[in-house]
């Protein structure tokens, strides 16, 4: 199956001026996964050359029904994780 996923982010280099003249800080997605029942299927490593709101998309085999779980983490910290839910008929 093919799975997609779009991440809103603004992905901000650190390396463009603002409207003051100052660079804006970085602010960068650094890593996406996707688990499909807790075994990465898929994982990225992404880096400042990334356009805003990445648009991933992958294939994997889906033998069983249960959860998919989508973790992205970032710059200052953040983290953030969604789960679906898989039926497999």
């Amino acid at each position: 199956m093919e799975v997609r996923a779009l991440i809103a982010h603004p992905m901000e280099t650190g390396y463009r001026p603002g409207a003051d003249g100052r660079v804006l800080p970085r602010d960068i997605i650094r890593r996406f996964a996707c688990r499909y029942n807790g075994e990465v299927v898929f994982a990225a490593e992404l880096h400042p050359a990334i356009a805003a709101n990445p648009y991933l998309a992958f294939h994997t085999v889906a033998t069983e029904s249960g959860t998919l779980e989508f973790e992205w983490t970032g710059d200052r910290g953040f983290s953030q994780v969604e789960r679906r839910p898989l039926q497999v008929t």
